[in-house]
């Protein structure tokens, strides 16, 4: 039986994807301190595109070196970094897949240990029950507007390496984040107080990123609708406000982060969160949805309530050829956990495999 969710889809600035599964951005860890791409993340990365998803994501890259985030880190600061980039913009393109890169800047989330230096943010706060949290300084204009300027070069810097597009990262209380954050942001001045200067800055990358890069260039954003996590401060009819508003900045997709995809909205508990975002945006820009989605069922499910597109985490880990053996309705995806050994034949590093030890449902003792 045929699925719309394994059929091609044409995105407006002529780019096809094959399918309609997207290989969801991931922290593996597996890259060099330089934040030069390693061939463990490549190869980890490849494999997903050999195994049929239409959209290949990278991890969150962080744009400069003050917004590192996580050890091994892949990044998008610096042109020693372009030669293996453009190996795998060449690799999963070469699988059929379109490549992207996820811009980031972790603000508060970027401890000194990696950078040497003390993590900013919108505001200075502190959060309770975290011993390991660093109160960050809050950002004067020229760190707010250095960190515009390295989205802005990171952009271009991936488009020279052949990539099809980046996703900005405004979701899971990263520097973005914090700043659309009415709790984490308490700002006095355009980048604070009403809900359109919170989103400035975000709203400022996007405009600058979009006419930075070429028009058959993929540019969109990632949100978190609601409070969740790190996600904090969020409001769901600002959320959806910001939605309207990037569109009409120019971006390419939004990709909405609901962590569980079954549940119904926080604010409006009879309503579930993708037709409110599908009815936020204009139809050309496609609204990509993730939130722990593992089975075709599930997917097309997600697709039926106006998403155009499934990212999928947890499940790609374990099964790298999902969207090729999702041909087959009664496909039931491997769940693990599974041992290091088995983890090495789905192309996934130790390293990778000791920063998955923390879920007790993808790696097992052998």
């Amino acid at each position: 039986m045929s699925s719309a969710l394994l059929s091609p889809i044409r995105l407006r600035n002529g780019l096809v994807a094959r399918n309609r599964v997207w290989l969801a951005p991931l922290t593996n860890q597996q890259s060099h301190d330089d934040g030069v791409l390693s061939t463990a993340e490549q190869r980890w990365l490849e494999r997903r595109a050999e195994g049929g998803f239409g959209v290949v994501e990278t991890c969150a890259a962080h744009v400069s070196q003050d917004g590192q985030g996580f050890d091994g880190q892949l990044g998008v600061w610096g042109d020693h970094q372009l030669p293996r980039l453009r190996e795998l913009a060449a690799a999963i393109a070469q699988a059929g897949a379109l490549g992207l890169v996820q811009l980031y800047h972790g603000g508060v989330r970027s401890p000194s240990r990696l950078t040497g230096r003390r993590p900013w943010s919108a505001s200075s706060f502190t959060e309770a029950g975290r011993p390991e949290f660093e109160v960050p300084r809050a950002a004067d204009v020229s760190d707010i507007e250095a960190a515009i300027d390295a989205f802005d070069q990171a952009a271009r810097r991936t488009a020279a390496a052949g990539f099809h597009g980046v996703e900005l990262h405004g979701a899971h209380g990263y520097l973005l984040g914090q700043f659309l954050s009415s709790t984490m942001n308490q700002r006095t001045d355009e980048w604070g107080g009403s809900f359109a200067n919170r989103a400035r800055l975000i709203r400022t990358i996007a405009r600058r990123v979009r006419a930075a890069t070429p028009a058959d260039f993929l540019v969109g954003a990632r949100i978190s609708p609601e409070d969740f996590g790190y996600a904090r401060g969020l409001d769901l009819d600002e959320s959806l406000q910001l939605a309207a508003w990037l569109a009409e900045d120019g971006v390419d997709f939004l990709h909405v982060s609901l962590w569980d995809s079954k549940k119904n909205t926080a604010k409006r508990p009879d309503q579930h969160p993708v037709p409110l975002f599908r009815a936020a945006l204009p139809k050309h820009v496609p609204l990509v949805v993730a939130g722990n989605i593992w089975t075709r069922a599930e997917a097309e499910a997600e697709l039926e309530r106006g998403a155009d597109f499934v990212a999928l985490g947890k499940v790609a880990i374990l099964n790298p050829d999902w969207p090729l053996r999702a041909a087959d309705p009664s496909y039931q995806p491997e769940r693990g956990p599974l041992t290091p050994a088995q983890l090495h034949d789905l192309a996934i590093s130790d390293v990778f495999v000791d920063y998955l030890r923390r879920f007790k449902t993808i790696v097992r003792d052998a």
